[in-house]
């Protein structure tokens, strides 16, 4: 029995592009629209997602959410230094967001369901799952449900006459937005296995870079980066301008073993310029404008803004509250931070901010502003717990 129309989140890769004819043959769907979200991919990417739908699918649609992405993603990623395991998320903050889209023209093409290619061992499959339910649609994994391997998958693939981006041999699973490039799959599964310099397409090796460092600086309003170098720019340009500028310097490569979800380790290998260098500039300016108090329990919702992002449960009612929180703290979050790129590494030269907490005047040694003889009270009783205790367990003895 046939079951109508199924929408496809469609990525143009080797797991999407084989879940078009197996809705048809394995789950017996008559009609497969296809949607590919264009979250920052390079062009090629998107025209190949594009051109592959048209063909393959019973109807294809692109949307273009770049900017939505950098405004509601990612620059509350930044408010929040947004990381992971210690290094800067990407994919899951654009799954959320993939996942809405291809809801909404699900809903306008009358389906009852929705379908994805993750497979059961990762983490996106959570991630598409609880916003396609939370919408009140089925969800439909041929790669989780049907157990897929890669090799059954590229088989599949040339039996189908499906062109894929993968080889046998090296079959890297590739995922990209303005934000972050991921690489998984093949050999690089293997933590021993030294990734070879053709999977980064973003960065140059360390070793490689110039030999002069380039200076740069960040200017941030209320926590979000506004202009390099002086330049108002907008969210996205800036983002992509810092992708070329610091990938040139062999800045924003993390190779590393990561907890997934489900709590199974994985081999990851990431790279991420323009988050590296604005991260670093926006913990570093929070630093000058926001008082102690606030910085400690800020570490405390970062890391819990974090995960929920991680784990996609961006509907989640605390991930709502801490954003409010977030943004009450950023209001302060003003100015302008000097930095320098070099061979792999961004270091702070400077910052500075209309809104600073630093006085020259009262922390210098040359002042007189403050008398240096009232710290002597203080003094007296600093510690004087641990003294008390100190003291009696020498009593003791």
């Amino acid at each position: 029995m046939s079951k109508g129309t199924i929408v496809l989140a469609y990525s143009g890769g080797l797991d999407t592009s084989i879940c078009i004819p197996l809705l048809k043959e394995r789950y017996e769907y008559t009609r497969v629209v296809t949607v590919a979200v264009n979250v920052g991919q390079r062009d090629e990417e998107i025209e190949t997602a594009t051109a592959k739908g048209k063909k393959f699918a019973d109807r294809h649609y692109t949307i273009d959410a770049r900017e939505k992405f950098v405004r509601d993603h990612i620059f509350p990623a930044i408010k929040a230094n947004g990381s992971y395991e210690g290094y800067p998320m990407g994919t899951s903050l654009a799954r959320p967001l993939i996942a809405e889209e291809v809801v909404k023209i699900a809903k306008k093409e009358g389906a009852s369901a929705v379908a994805h290619g993750c497979t059961g061992k990762g983490n996106d499959q959570l991630r598409f799952d609880v916003i396609i339910r939370s919408a009140g649609l089925d969800v439909v994994a041929p790669v989780r449900e049907l157990n897929l391997t890669r090799d059954w998958e590229i088989r599949y693939a040339k039996e189908h006459r499906i062109p894929i981006p993968v080889k046998k041999g090296k079959p890297w699973s590739m995922d990209e937005n303005c934000w972050s490039r991921s690489i998984e799959g093949g050999r690089l599964e293997d933590p021993a296995y030294h990734p070879p310099e053709e999977i980064y397409l973003w960065t140059v090796s360390p070793q490689k870079a110039p030999d002069k460092p380039e200076m740069l600086t960040i200017g941030f309003e209320k926590g979000v980066p506004v202009a390099l170098n002086g330049k108002k720019l907008k969210g996205y340009d800036l983002i992509q301008k810092l992708n070329v500028l610091a990938g040139a310097h062999g800045i924003g490569r993390n190779d590393l073993i990561e907890d997934r979800i489900l709590g199974l380790k994985a081999r990851e290998n990431y790279e991420h310029p323009a988050a590296t260098v604005l991260l670093t500039a926006h913990r570093d300016l929070e630093g000058l404008v926001l008082s102690r108090q606030e910085i400690a329990f800020k570490h405390i919702v970062d890391d819990k803004w974090s995960e929920l992002a991680y784990m996609g449960l961006v509907a989640e009612p605390l991930y709502s509250a801490l954003n409010a929180f977030i943004d009450t703290t950023q209001e302060r979050v003003n100015g302008l931070v000097d930095l320098e790129l070099f061979k792999g590494s961004v270091r702070v030269l400077g910052r500075s901010s209309p809104d600073s907490l630093y006085s020259n005047d009262l922390v210098s040694f040359d002042s007189e502003s403050l008398d240096q003889c009232h710290a002597i009270g203080v003094s007296h009783y600093y510690g004087i717990q641990a003294r008390i205790l100190k003291q009696r367990s020498k009593k003791k003895r």
